[in-house]
């Protein structure tokens, strides 16, 4: 398909780029989804143009980034990822409210981003906020709350480095540790945790009609990967949900009975209960990799762990492959029994003394 010069897509709108009779650019939304539309808007700007009759630009407004969040949050409803958008843009708004789109630039963006990481906080975060800010300017092109150089401005900031290796789980006996310092509230919703490996959203989000203890599964229609997924319910989970009070009235599986909504959050009585439990550096995310850390240590296959975690690509879940050399050193001493009847006992022995170092700085 050969592009045509002078018309452009800036998401679904179709938009128009020629020269104005002082021979600067001039940028303008057809605002259709329908090219034969801004095709026609182009043809008729050039012949105005050509005939010396020229439209008067259309003025933007000087909208400020509080007005932009206001209408971005409205749209963004509609989609899953909403509650943590919102969170995010909450916290862009303290800082940008009242600043003009127009006056966004790259010094400005960085000095957010260093200030960000004096206050403690970690690259990915810092770039989850850049990466939403972006997709605002986006939007505002489209619009036509702010001149398209914005946007250009906003996308020469490059992201931070990101370590994103961190790995921490418990062992068997700190999760026994842990379960038993749970307040009575806080104690089920760990123990799905640590039996599911599903996210913190989705275990506070998770309600009755969800849960199909008869033939043993809890079903996610929609997860943050966008797809399907069913999560077999063991002996130990199904005990504990067994043993919930159900109202009839609550949908919700977790909720705060003074309330009957489900908890936003669980974050003070979580750290209360690792203190109690002695356990240091370990956020609630970490359960999920707990879950899966004993999985593998457990010899279950990348494949179905990375299945159960919903991951899309098993590529994600490659990151606990080392806490496996046992298991995949089992599988070479059976093909080498197969092929010589020799064993390689010694390379099994090798293989786990590597995975005791590289555990031990880890944990």
């Amino acid at each position: 398909m050969v592009k045509q010069r002078g018309i452009y897509k800036r998401g679904n709108i179709w938009w128009v780029r020629y020269a104005g009779p002082d021979g600067r650019i001039i940028r303008i939304s057809s605002g259709s989804t329908s090219k034969k539309e801004a095709e026609a808007l182009l043809v008729s700007r050039k012949d105005a143009k050509n005939k010396g009759k020229h439209p008067e630009i259309k003025r933007i407004e000087n909208y400020t980034f509080a007005e932009l969040a206001e209408k971005f949050l409205i749209w963004a409803e509609r989609y899953r990822s909403f509650k943590s958008t919102q969170y995010m843009i909450n916290i862009l708004v303290q800082t940008f409210g009242n600043l003009p789109l127009r006056n966004f630039n790259p010094m400005l963006i960085d000095e957010y981003q260093t200030q960000g990481l004096k206050d403690g906080l970690k690259p990915a975060t810092i770039n989850r906020r850049l990466g939403i800010l972006k997709r605002m300017f986006a939007k505002a092109i489209e619009w036509e709350m702010v001149e398209e150089e914005a946007l250009k401005k906003i996308r020469k900031i490059s992201p931070l480095k990101a370590n994103n290796k961190r790995l921490r789980y418990l062992s068997k006996e700190e999760c026994q540790a842990l379960i038993k310092a749970c307040d009575k509230h806080l104690k089920p919703i760990v123990v799905t945790a640590l039996n599911t490996g599903m996210r913190k959203g989705e275990i506070l989000s998770l309600k009755w009609d969800q849960v199909d203890l008869r033939h043993g599964f809890i079903l996610l229609d929609v997860t943050k990967s966008g797809e399907r997924r069913e999560i077999p319910i063991n002996q130990t989970l199904r005990e504990t949900l067994q043993s919930l009070t159900r109202r009839l009235d609550i949908p919700f599986v977790f909720y705060d009975p003074a309330t009957g909504k489900a908890y936003q959050d669980v974050k003070r009585s979580f750290h209360s209960a690792l203190r109690r439990a002695g356990i240091k550096d370990f956020h609630f995310h970490d359960l999920r990799h707990t879950f899966a850390s004993q999985l593998v240590m457990a010899g279950i296959d990348l494949t179905t762990v990375s299945r159960l975690l919903g991951h899309e690509d098993v590529k994600m879940t490659l990151r606990y492959s080392h806490l496996a050399p046992s298991h995949i050193a089992n599988a070479v001493d059976i093909l080498d029994k197969t092929l010589t009847g020799k064993s390689t006992a010694q390379k099994l022995h090798n293989f786990r003394e590597l995975a005791e170092e590289k555990e031990s700085v880890i944990c």
